[in-house]
């Protein structure tokens, strides 16, 4: 393009951008604007015609204050008269300006188009290369329609220049990227294929990431690149750095080509012509030797390119996985890149062998480099580069060194960062699982994860060696030994105590010969624990007291004067007290064989996939969780779910797991079956939420398996197949976060990030999804859809604009939901996402932010007005109180922000308590509106706060109170 002559430089432009930078406030700016504006307004409505510099001039005002942050609603037409200019400045401003400036639906778009037509078809190269740029910034589909055919005609016509083929090649990707469907490329292909035999090196560039694009998602029309990025891959690996001066980087001959070409031959297996397989197999080879070369530069830029290549080229020898040499020499490299100073090479080589030992061919290789993975783990001050050894030592582990790799990552989880530790304990429960010989280690191993992480151990880990125990006899008394000895530690995690009380009351009679553990002892243990554990532990406890009751009679009395206390018989959960009421009743009625049938041992369970590694693959994205070559036997889990009560026999179930909280004791408890009547998220461990959950889930157990069996197998009538219901586990780790915010990061995986940026007014709200590709690797077919289920799709309107179709590696897609609250509502809508990475269809779905205070508008109030108030939503369903344990620490300038976030105005001097906090507010709905009040009261001596609701409307107060109380 022809440089900008002195001559061209615009003094008034200079003088203005001088100004604002000189202005001392924002007051002072913003006057300096208006002004400048007043005055290029008069200039565009004079009689005087301004000549073609005066008007690119004021446009190029006008574009400096529109990025200042300022709107600009009128020069639009300067800037198209622009176009019809001659000269080059001119009319590259009025481009500039279009790009930036102006949207697909504005009136402009006929005569903009008319402009680029023209300047298209006057073969002149600069005003070629200026139309097409302003073709791909601006890239409607209006756009599309107008130069779709167009485009494609001047990359391959013979007379085109180079640097013109090379923006049609990259205006070409870009209306393909936003408008697929419009681009025919059916006549063009062969053509447009043979561009990687040119001359020039920019339109090969550019015309293999258009290429590359193309082929994933049409692969067998443009197969015949295979061969061509083969050769031109070849020339260019054997040439000297001399050779290619226009395009070599630091003694790098065309490093951003060879990366492009490698990354193309990845969209296709490994080439079926011999001749072509061993021309890629000597250019890998080749390039695998110049890294073990002498650096010919000391200069980053030497090393960054050079390594750029190299890793691509590793990545297509992974991808191919046919060339145990290429792969073993791969792995080797990446093995001395461990201990490099660089930290992002050492990440690149950690990640590229956690793949690496998913080859047969390479496992082995990779295993050597344990000890140095290991050193990693210990002494590598960035965190990251910490996650990634983790993930390779998981992805290495088989029979031969699995104790090993266990236990240094039990040893680092004790030093491990916190945002990491439940996927190390998840990694260390399928691998201790997998690999055990000995069960005995596995129990305490499981054990050692309860006492170091007792925090991140989540329900599916416990559930698990319940299990393993029940299904294998051998192990039942070694665990019931550990299991106790773990109990009488003095502070012993919540998590241990229901593993504790399950296998006591299972297998306790197994270890009561022995003085030291006897049935007494056994019992008083785990009692010392009840009134430090939540109520659903209390609940598991009161099951393992009446198994107590048939193993070892002899403490019958202990236990019924346990369950006959006012504690339990008056508590306050219903759940415990039905538990002691009934436990009590069967004890005292119940015969001794009665009681040794109600209370038989658990039955085994049904194999299963395990539950925990289903966890681990929703935490890491599908497609990203390394799995370990060994034998793939099936694995059995402990699942949560919903109970088959008609199926249930007349037998009680042993200590449960904490979601699944009621035990029906005999056929004739009637209301106890009711107790499950409606599954919850946190028994839904395998994902029977889901359609392909629920078709593939296990039958309940056969007749003589306990309840506990029931409602841990799926219950395919709870879900049925013609419900719509999210695709796959809903993910809702970071939802309650987003209650008193509104901008953040909503979910994360290896693959994919997904941010949020919210704003609501009365019944009506607008966010910003941003779809962040942490990957290389283009996102094809990607869909976005929001799902409101049930009731709520009468209760809230989501409207979701389309996405892009493809989300390129490391770029952001940004999709706007546009919604509407008609009336009150409880569940949220969930953000179905869908894509295919590497081939390989994703489906990703997550829990939307949308919650009921969000059409909170605060509301400013008197001491006298808010009582007032108060008192006239006195009506006990307007009223909702909560009283609740602190989660957080009770900071004070917390809690307001916290309450100011929540929606609510905090109202100051109102309640005569200064500690206490008051506010007021009015709940938008398309049908209503409800007025709210509400007051927290903390208790920072006992760590409590009772937090009291009062709107017009129950089922509001109920559902602010849930929100508002998960905060604190």
């Amino acid at each position: 393009m022809p440089a900008v002559s002195k001559g061209d430089g615009m003094r008034g432009l200079a003088v203005f951008i001088s100004d604002i930078r000189n202005c001392k406030s924002k007051e002072a700016e913003i006057k300096r604007i208006n002004k400048e504006l007043a005055n290029i307004r008069s200039k565009f409505k004079g009689d005087k015609a301004l000549d073609g510099y005066s008007k690119k001039k004021y446009v190029c005002k006008l574009l400096f204050i529109f990025l200042l942050g300022h709107d600009i609603d009128f020069g639009h037409m300067e800037a198209v008269n622009l176009l019809s200019s001659n000269k080059y400045t001119e009319k590259q401003i009025g481009y500039l300006f279009i790009s930036v400036l102006v949207n697909s639906n504005s009136d402009l778009i006929s005569l903009i188009n008319n402009a680029i037509k023209n300047d298209l078809s006057s073969r002149n190269p600069t005003f070629m290369n200026l139309a097409l740029h302003c073709i791909a910034n601006v890239g409607s589909r209006e756009m599309a329609e107008a130069f779709a055919a167009e485009v494609p005609r001047i990359l391959v016509a013979g007379d085109t220049m180079d640097s013109v083929k090379q923006s049609a090649a990259l205006c070409l990707l870009r209306l393909n990227r936003t408008s697929p469907d419009l681009v025919p490329m059916g006549e063009w292909t062969t053509r447009v294929v043979h561009l990687l035999n040119d001359q020039h090196l920019g339109v090969v560039t550019a015309a293999t990431s258009l290429i590359t694009t193309l082929a994933q998602k049409s692969p067998e029309d443009f197969k015949t690149s295979v061969s061509l990025a083969v050769a031109r891959l070849s020339r260019i690996v054997s040439s000297a750095s001399t050779d290619l001066q226009d395009y070599t980087y630091y003694f790098v001959a065309a490093p951003w080509l060879s990366v492009k070409l490698l990354r193309l031959l990845q969209c296709y297996p490994p080439p079926e012509d011999g001749a072509i397989r061993g021309r890629l197999t000597e250019c890998l080879e080749t390039i695998l030797n110049k890294a073990q070369e002498p650096p010919k530069s000391k200069k980053v830029q030497h090393s960054n390119a050079k390594n750029a290549v190299l890793f691509e080229a590793i990545s297509l020898i992974i991808h191919h996985d046919s060339e145990p040499t290429l792969l073993v020499r791969a792995c080797n490299q990446l093995g001395q890149f461990l201990q490099h100073r660089e930290t992002n090479l050492r990440y690149l080589a950690l990640e590229s062998m956690c793949t690496l030992a998913s080859s047969e061919f390479s496992h082995e290789a990779v295993k050597t480099h344990i000890e140095t993975v290991i050193n990693a783990l210990k002494s590598e001050r960035d965190v990251s580069v910490r996650q990634r050894a983790v993930d390779l030592l998981y992805a290495m582990c088989d029979r031969s060194n699995a104790k090993q790799i266990v236990a240094e990552m039990l040893s680092y989880l004790e030093t491990a960062d916190y945002s990491i530790r439940e996927e190390i304990v998840l990694k260390v429960a399928i691998l201790a699982e997998k690999y055990a010989v000995d069960y005995t280690w596995y129990v305490d191993t499981i054990l050692n994860l309860i006492r170091f992480a007792g925090d991140y151990v989540s329900d599916e880990v416990w559930y698990r060696v319940i299990q393993i125990v029940i299904n294998r006899d051998e192990v039942q008394g070694y665990a019931a030994k550990t299991v106790f000895e773990a109990l009488q530690a003095p502070a012993c995690h919540e998590n241990l105590v229901k593993v504790g009380g399950y296998i006591l009351g299972e297998f306790g009679n197994l270890i009561a010969g022995d003085s030291r553990s006897s049935p007494l002892i056994q019992f008083d243990l785990l009692h010392s624990k009840f009134h430090l554990c939540s109520v659903p532990t209390r609940a598991l406890l009161l099951s393992a007291y009446i198994k107590f009751i048939n193993l070892f009679p002899e403490v019958k009395g202990t236990i019924q004067e346990v369950l006959r206390s006012d504690s339990q018989l008056r508590n306050a959960d219903v759940e415990l007290q039905q538990r002691a009421v009934e436990y009590l009743r069967l004890s005292c009625i119940a015969s001794t064989d009665i009681l040794a049938t109600v209370l038989e041992e658990m039955p085994p369970f049904p194999e299963r996939e395990s539950s925990i590694l289903a966890k681990l693959k929703r935490k890491k994205g599908p497609g990203n969780l390394h799995l370990d070559l060994d034998e793939n036997r099936k694995e059995r889990s402990v699942n949560g779910g919903t109970a088959d009560h008609s199926s249930t026999t007349s037998n009680a179930k042993a200590p449960m797991p904490p979601q699944a909280s009621a035990v029906p004791v005999l056929r004739s408890a009637g209301p106890l079956f009711q107790v499950f009547a409606s599954p919850t998220t946190s028994t839904d461990l395998l994902g029977l939420g889901s359609t392909i959950a629920t078709q593939n889930s296990a039958p309940p157990a056969s007749k003589g398996a306990s309840l506990l069996v029931d409602v841990f197998s799926g219950n395919t009538a709870a879900f049925p197949v013609e419900t719509p219901v999210a695709v796959g586990p809903v993910a809702d780790e970071n939802f309650s976060r987003f209650v008193c915010k509104n901008n953040g990061v909503l979910y994360e995986n290896q693959l994919l990030q997904i941010g949020l940026k919210s704003e609501f007014r009365q019944n009506l709200g607008r966010m910003y999804v941003f779809f962040g590709n942490k990957t290389s690797t283009q996102f094809m077919n990607f869909a976005a859809s929001v799902v409101c289920q049930d009731a709520l799709q009468a209760q809230l309107n989501v409207h979701a604009k389309p996405a892009d179709p493809t989300v390129d590696g490391g770029a952001q897609l940004q999709q706007i939901l546009n919604i509407e609250c008609v009336s009150d509502f409880v569940d949220a809508p969930v953000l179905n996402i869908q894509f295919r990475y590497g081939g390989t269809l994703q489906n990703i779905a997550v829990k939307l932010p949308i919650t009921l205070n969000k059409f909170f508008q605060p509301t400013e109030m008197t001491s006298l007005d808010f009582f007032q108030r108060w008192k006239q939503l006195g009506a006990p369903q307007q009223e909702v109180q909560n009283i609740f344990k602190a989660r957080h620490s009770m900071d004070i300038e917390v809690t307001k922000a916290k309450i100011m976030g929540f929606g609510a105005a905090l109202l100051d001097g109102v309640d005569p308590n200064p500690f206490n906090f008051v506010g007021a507010g009015v709940i938008h709905t398309k049908t209503t509106q409800v007025g709210c009040l509400l007051r927290l009261e903390p208790n920072t001596q006992a760590q409590m706060y009772r937090l009291t609701l009062r709107t017009s409307r129950g089922t509001v107060s109920q559902r602010l109170c849930d929100l508002l109380s998960e905060q604190f």
